[in-house]
């Protein structure tokens, strides 16, 4: 499936934001994902289906104050 992941064309065999997250060897921790500038919620990685040319931005998580 093609996927547009932070600007840059993927060709990838995956179904969910967990199953990309684990092509990528991206931790599951410390990441955001938006898809087509929505969030979506950790809790919706497993079932969050995506589809073809979805824009996919993955967020490193920094804390700060």
């Amino acid at each position: 499936m093609k996927l547009i992941i932070n600007d840059e064309i993927k060709n990838l065999a995956v179904t969910t934001i967990t199953s990309l997250l684990t092509v990528l060897e991206q931790p599951g921790k410390g990441i955001a994902v938006a898809v087509n500038q929505a969030i979506i919620t950790r809790q919706k990685w497993d079932d969050f289906q995506l589809s073809e040319n979805d824009r996919v931005t993955l967020f490193q998580a920094i804390a700060g104050g």
